[in-house]
């Protein structure tokens, strides 16, 4: 096994270190989310975490890590006699984002089954993390189901298993820890809702507190063991005041107090529910614990607020994160003071081996851990020394380019000069669009797909390893030979040959690949607010349903990609709300550009299926940087990029965005040659009355067959 790296050697990170800390004080605070950009040391934290928690006394033998003190009456394996107990440490459990339900809750074991005729459960990584961690990586991208089956189980301490003729019941306490990064796309709220605490963790900006994580991962890395060695006193003394915070967590108390700050700060902030108040409460009594008190000071709730509330108040993805400090002050500053705790405060944590000037501490840097950084304001990066730098002198008229084109002549090529970006307005509900066909991409919510999960369609043979054994097609495939194979008694004689995979079928998340005409004609009747909203209304869709989404622009000259394929879509909201509007209408220039970003997708996830929503009024009055024939117009440019991406198979849809009594009709010749539908603002609305095409037809029954 190689030497993790020491968690008390970690620069920095404090609230990171302090969330899991109190999740190994008391597991029942409900595990920790923490969310950061990639490179901040979320695994090594976790793995490091492994290290410090006390060892278990488990009954020799049982698969389930029964405590020999207390085994589970209802432990598969029991039931247990006292005998002598086996100590082993705690263990972290990963599960992989590609894990089955199978491996995460266990299953019947087949080969026995088959074999030997007996019903035997084989048990999955949650009864090997009873206990001790389980760490998932990535949580984001994990199976809304796997985290729903993984968020049950930690809140109610067991696992029922109710499959194949299978019906178990296991304990399965552990520490929750999950890391993600934004960037890839969020939890729904309902699952974030799940987690007790959350953490945001950044790179530090700092120069010398930079400087000192180098320094330590290469020390490290150069020799792990003696690196880990230099801080075992500082691991030991943690360990320590983890299993003494442990003892003291029973006698700690929560006052009428507290339980009115913590009420009045959850009633405060509008969060949904009854679960932070619960989680609040549990976190300030281990954060009382941690600090060697009996009793729960305002401090501690206030700590507690900032772990266990920003997530909860994320009721969409456009909702940034984070909690007003001054608010939450405020609302606790309404209760009087705590009184003097007569007992004595605990030391401060003992300081780590020396590296340096900077190691005043275990994270290298004084009790905040900073890693040794100077105060702010100095350093290299000084305000001061930006000040001094000379002002670059203003630019003279006669160094201004001698031909600088008119505001009229700018008109004439462009088309309506740019206006500020407005608001969008209120998103709302959309009706259902989807891709024809049955695809095989990733899981989600849009189109019907073959998945993994889902409703049993048929059976066939198994490409690869064996997972959801269809058992009536096995018995069929295998009855025919049971003469030839010499069978006897009642039993089945079943080879591998025989084994059929059930086949299942649910749904999958697509790249929806926005198209959007931000040019002067949509802007000049203030129609560009309820694009806008529906663009939004159409994200938080695809945001719902676990797709993927892309945002291109077209406006004056060019088409622009403003956000490539991600599955962040707050990150498309936000490119949204800066958009620009004013200019000609390259329509053919954004088509082309969409046929050449999903070409490329294709290549990335061949079995991501794309849906294009072109969002425009129809209108094509500029050919941009479009080749073709000189006596082409926009308008047959546009009509036959349209075709080109038909020709390809790629499944359309226009929202059509004119308005006014005289209307031209230009969005559904367009979406006629898309080989898609068209629809209106007003009946995108799911409630609306206007009719709209549920699955998006391709152009031909080829095509359709293709997809």
């Amino acid at each position: 096994m190689s030497t993790p790296y020491p968690f008390t050697a970690l620069v920095g990170q404090n609230d990171l270190r302090l969330a899991l800390l109190l999740n190994a004080v008391s597991p029942a605070v409900g595990g920790v989310l923490v969310r950061g950009e990639k490179g901040t040391a979320k695994s090594t934290a976790v793995r490091a975490l492994s290290t410090l928690l006390p060892q278990v006394d488990v009954v020799p033998g049982c698969r389930f890590s029964c405590a020999p003190t207390a085994p589970d009456p209802a432990c598969p394996d029991g039931p247990h006699e006292p005998g002598p107990a086996a100590a082993r440490p705690a263990r972290m459990v990963e599960l992989p984002v590609g894990a089955s339900e199978d491996r995460l809750v266990g299953a019947l074991d087949i080969e026995r089954a088959l074999a030997e005729g007996v019903k035997a459960f084989e048990p999955g990584l949650l009864a090997d993390a009873h206990r001790g961690i389980l760490y998932v990586d990535e949580v984001n991208l994990l199976h809304d189901h796997l985290i729903d089956l993984l968020l049950d189980a930690a809140a109610m301490g067991a696992s029922y298993v109710e499959r194949e003729g299978v019906s178990v019941r296991h304990a399965a306490r552990f520490l929750l820890v999950g890391t993600m990064n934004p960037e890839e796309g969020e939890l729904r709220p309902q699952l974030l809702d799940r987690f007790g605490l959350t953490v945001e963790v950044a790179a530090s900006r700092e120069p010398l507190q930079r400087v000192e994580v180098v320094r330590r991962r290469l020390a490290y890395e150069d020799d792990p063991a003696g690196f880990a060695g230099r801080w075992s006193g500082d691991e030991e003394e943690v360990r320590a005041r983890v299993v003494a915070a442990r003892a003291l967590l029973p006698r700690v108390r929560l006052g009428d107090t507290s339980l009115l700050q913590i009420a009045a700060t959850c009633a405060g902030f509008e969060v949904d529910g009854m679960r932070a108040d619960i989680v609040m409460a549990r976190t300030a009594t281990a954060l009382a614990a941690w600090a060697g008190r009996t009793e729960v000071r305002k401090e501690d709730v206030r700590q507690a607020a900032l772990l266990a509330l920003p997530h909860r108040r994320r009721r969409n993805p456009f909702d940034a994160p984070g909690l007003d400090e001054e608010k939450l002050d405020r609302i606790l500053d309404g209760f009087p003071d705590d009184e003097p705790d007569p007992e004595p405060e605990p030391e401060p944590e003992p300081e780590g081996p020396g590296e340096g000037p900077q190691d005043d501490g275990p994270d290298g840097g004084g009790p905040d851990g900073g890693g040794g950084v100077p105060p702010q304001g100095s350093g290299p990066d000084a305000p001061e020394a930006e000040s001094e730098a000379p002002a670059q002198p203003e630019q003279q008229p006669e160094q201004q380019p001698e031909t600088q084109p008119s505001a009229q002549e700018k008109e004439a090529t462009d088309g309506p000069a740019e206006q500020a970006p407005v608001r969008a307005a209120e998103p709302f509900r959309t009706k259902m669009l989807s891709v024809p066909g049955l695809g095989e991409g990733a899981s989600g919510r849009r189109s019907r797909a073959r998945t993994a999960h889902g409703r049993t369609t048929g059976a066939q043979r198994p490409r690869g390893q064996l997972t959801k054994l269809h058992l009536a097609a096995t018995v069929h495939a295998a009855a025919p030979h049971q003469k030839a194979r010499g069978r006897t008694g009642r039993g089945l004689v079943v080879r591998k040959d025989d084994l059929r995979q059930a086949t299942r079928e649910g749904r999958e998340g697509n790249l929806v690949l926005f198209l959007v005409d931000a040019s002067g004609s949509m802007a000049a009747r203030q129609r560009m607010s309820a694009v806008k909203g529906a663009v939004l209304s159409l994200l938080l869709d695809a945001y719902q349903r676990r797709d993927k989404v892309g945002l291109i622009t077209f406006r004056g000259s060019s088409a622009e990609l403003a956000l490539p394929p991600t599955s962040s879509v707050d990150a498309a909201a936000a490119r949204l709300e800066k958009l620009p509007t004013g200019g000609r209408t390259p329509l053919a220039a954004g088509l082309l550009k969409a046929h050449e970003v999903l070409r490329i997708e294709r290549l990335r996830d061949p079995s991501r299926r794309p849906l294009l929503v072109v969002v425009t009024d129809g209108r094509a009055t500029s050919a941009g940087a479009v080749g073709g024939p000189h006596h082409d117009t926009p308008r047959e440019l546009s009509a036959r990029s349209a075709r080109l991406l038909a020709a390809g198979g790629v499944a359309s849809v226009v929202v059509d965005c004119e308005s006014g009594p005289v209307r031209l009709g230009l969005a559904g010749v367009l979406a006629a040659d898309l080989g898609g539908p068209a629809v209106t603002l007003d009946g995108l609305r799911a409630d609306s009355l206007a009719g709209l095409v549920k699955n998006v037809r391709t152009p031909s029954p080829t095509l359709r067959r293709a997809a």
